[in-house]
């Protein structure tokens, strides 16, 4: 009897210990409107990392889950929106482009190319500016805020529903692109 309370109370701790360790490392989420069409849908669910970034910062091309900064509400469901810009970088939108640091990228990502413009500017330290892939239709950093490195929640990593989108969230690195354009 005694060995089987033992085994059962090593179980117990077992569970909660492996619970709690999933509950600090991930996070599920769902994708609320269309801002990151075409990628991601309205109502899909993402299974977020949200351990990444204490073994790096965040980087251009990742998407990310984040607590909305001012004029939002932090009661606010979270955001999730593309990084385009790290602190320190300059960004433009202009001519139906995005500009970092005098770049112009190429995004096979979003819906549609920006209509908007956005007048250059640099990114204040520990801040990102971020944009949703379907330009024209989101609410992100092209209306004036850009993102605080606390109130990133982590990484969408995984699309777990439905079914039929399951697989790895597209995440693409920019920073190679710079790098390379830069290079020649």
């Amino acid at each position: 009897m005694r060995a089987f309370l033992r085994d059962a109370l090593l179980i117990v701790v077992a569970a909660v210990i492996i619970s709690l360790l999933i509950q600090t490392t991930i996070q599920k989420s769902s994708v609320n409107g269309y801002c990151m069409e075409p990628g991601l849908q309205d109502g899909q669910q993402l299974l977020i990392n949200k351990v990444i970034y204490y073994f790096h910062e965040p980087e251009r091309g990742d998407v990310v889950i984040f607590y909305p900064p001012p004029p939002y509400s932090p009661d606010e469901t979270p955001f999730i929106k593309r990084i385009i810009a790290l602190p320190g970088d300059t960004i433009e939108v202009a001519n139906g482009a995005v500009y970092v640091n005098g770049l112009k990228l190429d995004e096979p990502y979003i819906k549609e190319p920006p209509t908007y413009t956005f007048r250059q500017g640099k990114i204040p330290e520990d801040e990102y500016f971020v944009l949703g892939d379907n330009r024209n239709y989101a609410s992100d950093s092209h209306t004036g805020w850009t993102v605080p490195r606390q109130n990133i929640i982590g990484k969408a990593w995984l699309s777990i529903w439905p079914l039929s989108e399951w697989g790895f969230v597209q995440n693409y690195s920019l920073n190679k692109q710079i790098e390379d354009a830069v290079s020649e």
